[in-house]
């Protein structure tokens, strides 16, 4: 009889069904419990960072479209870890760079996260970067070019999660969890923990496929 958390959920067979630019899908066929043998689905992912900007009073919110809804949404400056081998507080600073036109003196951790785990390898690392500075953002191409860039209080950045205004989960966690940091009701986390939850599979096997710097480039 098998006793419920401690089943090994062996994969069996696994084919990539799409490879696209940003994800690829693959199929695994994992032993069930009890012995059976059921498909799984799962959309790889190169995994991404956030950043929660704070320059003592506010916090920067980008609004994006995001056409899988169909909507612009409030979100943190963010991007994909797409770069071959980067390092992902290196990748938050280019991000921020790039949609805030600013740099940090100082960097946390906020939070490691998994956006849809149920079939989706997508996990996020956000940071909270403080001592800012500007810095020249370079110009913005394809959907980037109709984004805009809001510094928002961190009181009202928290009240329009608690409204339903931030739809955006990674914005919602990093918004929340930022603030009671800078709130002093928590410690933030060393930038130096391991990033456990970052995606592999994708990854790794662009990388097996010759691919160069830029894994996207299909």
């Amino acid at each position: 009889m098998t006793v419920p958390g401690e089943h090994s959920f062996t994969v069996v067979d696994s084919e990539v069904l799409l490879e696209a630019p940003i994800i690829a899908v693959r199929r695994d066929r994992l032993v069930m419990p009890g012995g059976t043998e059921s498909n799984r689905e799962i959309v790889e992912h190169f995994g991404a960072v956030a950043v929660v900007a704070f320059d003592g009073e506010r916090i920067a919110l980008v609004r994006q479209y995001r056409h899988c809804v169909k909507d612009r949404l409030w979100e943190l400056p963010a991007g994909l870890l797409d770069i071959a081998n980067e390092d992902p507080l290196e990748c938050a600073r280019r991000e921020l760079a790039e949609e805030a036109g600013q740099a940090a003196a100082r960097w946390d951790l906020v939070t490691d996260l998994v956006c849809s785990p149920g079939f989706c390898e997508e996990a996020v690392r956000i940071y909270l970067a403080r001592e800012l500075s500007e810095v020249p953002r370079p110009a913005a191409d394809d959907e980037e070019a109709d984004m805009s860039l809001t510094w928002v209080p961190i009181e009202q950045a928290r009240e329009m999660v608690l409204r339903g205004e931030v739809k955006n989960s990674i914005a919602i966690a990093g918004i929340m969890v930022a603030g009671e940091v800078i709130a002093g009701r928590a410690t933030a986390r060393s930038v130096d923990e391991p990033f456990d939850l970052r995606p592999e599979s994708l990854p790794r096997r662009r990388q097996a496929m010759g691919f160069g710097e830029d894994m996207k480039r299909l």
